[in-house]
């Protein structure tokens, strides 16, 4: 899979097969699954000390010119005027006619003339085309996918971690600096964000800054416990906090509210994409609400798997499943019709037979991203 010949790799793929790791492909490309140490230790390493991950695969896009900022808060779904430059803000690409979630994303505020964008790798392309479709006259929308490598130090010990390589740390959540790094003083975006629940930080920089920004992390990481951490911990952590997951959880088939997401949406702006329809279904709620389960028993649930009030009524199906390895038991996300008590205890058919899992509000457990 590492070797296909269609598939992109990061700038630090040959470190990645010096570590051992397995690949899967994401989005387009081969990315690291896991490492030799495996998935359980990777995830803890994050819980309890600080983990690296490459996630390169992320989308990069810019938006610039005179407008730039209004013409992203005009069509993406949250309210940029809530935030400021030097901030980000998590927000959806709705389709316009059916409120359907094309994508979530982080955007960057820079100034009111440059805005970054950070889609999910199979959705950028898609993303940049409808911004690009109806951007006004001066308004620029570029693909820069594979210009930059993307980082995740995610863990209690980040701080120390980037202060030792000379990067920024300590500034406030969803808040981001640019410094100068290394011998080619390459300009490293440092936003103290994450898809782990835990405190953190995602590094954007040059891809020629790539080899040095890895080496210098991993190398002082390592006194405090620092993993190279693949998309399978990754994965676990992120279904932990109940974050959903493009392309399993939401989709074009998904709206916010169904999502639980309605509070990436500016309800009160005068336009976004998909504004009319949500509205309108926010009035009367939406048909089934993303929810979470946990098992009572030792079923662990997979994607695919039915989802039943009693053993001869269906459902739905599991979106997200995994073995949570901070609760040690089995956790999942699925569509639940709304009509369903939530409160409810479900039934999973795992594997042909049904376990018994508890509905539940996510986070499945206590995040600290937020920690100052």
């Amino acid at each position: 899979m590492a070797d296909h010949p269609d598939l992109l790799t990061s700038p630090l793929h040959e470190r990645h097969v010096a570590l051992g790791a397995k690949f899967a492909e994401f989005g387009g490309w081969s990315m690291p699954l896991e490492y030799s140490t495996g998935v359980v230790k990777e995830h803890t390493a994050v819980r309890e000390a600080v983990g690296i991950f490459d996630v390169s695969h992320l989308g990069k896009a810019t938006v610039s010119g005179p407008g730039a900022a209004a013409y992203v808060d005009a069509t993406l779904t949250n309210d940029l005027a809530r935030i400021e430059p030097g901030k980000a803000q998590y927000t959806l690409c709705c389709d316009d006619e059916t409120g359907g979630i094309v994508d979530d994303l982080i955007v960057y505020l820079q100034d009111d003339e440059h805005v970054l964008l950070v889609p999910n790798a199979a959705n950028t392309a898609e993303v940049v085309r409808r911004l690009a479709a109806t951007a006004p006259d001066g308004v620029t929308v570029t693909n820069r996918h594979t210009d930059y490598v993307v980082l995740a130090v995610q863990g209690t010990r980040s701080d120390e971690v980037l202060s030792a390589v000379g990067l920024p740390a300590g500034h406030g959540y969803m808040s981001f600096v640019e410094a100068a790094f290394g011998t080619a003083d390459a300009g490293v975006v440092v936003c103290r964000t994450g898809y782990t629940g835990e405190r953190g930080y995602e590094l954007i920089a040059p891809n020629e800054a790539a080899l040095e920004l890895w080496d210098a992390l991993t190398a002082a990481g390592a006194e405090h416990g620092m993993l190279a951490c693949g998309l399978g911990a990754r994965d676990t952590l992120r279904t932990e906090m109940g974050y959903p997951l493009h392309g399993q959880d939401i989709s074009l088939d998904v709206t916010p509210n169904q999502g639980r997401l309605g509070w990436a949406v500016g309800w009160k702006k005068d336009a976004f994409w998909g504004r009319d329809v949500l509205l309108a279904e926010k009035e009367v709620g939406p048909k089934r609400v993303l929810r979470g389960l946990v098992a009572t028993g030792r079923g662990i649930p997979r994607p695919g798997m039915s989802v039943s009030l009693t053993p001869d009524v269906l459902l739905c199906e599991i979106t997200s499943g995994t073995f949570s390895p901070t609760l040690r038991k089995g956790i999942g996300l699925a569509l639940v019709p709304s009509f369903v008590n939530p409160e409810a205890e479900l039934g999973v058919d795992v594997r042909g037979r049904r376990e018994i899992f508890q509905l539940v509000k996510p986070p499945f457990v206590d995040p600290s991203v937020r920690e100052a």
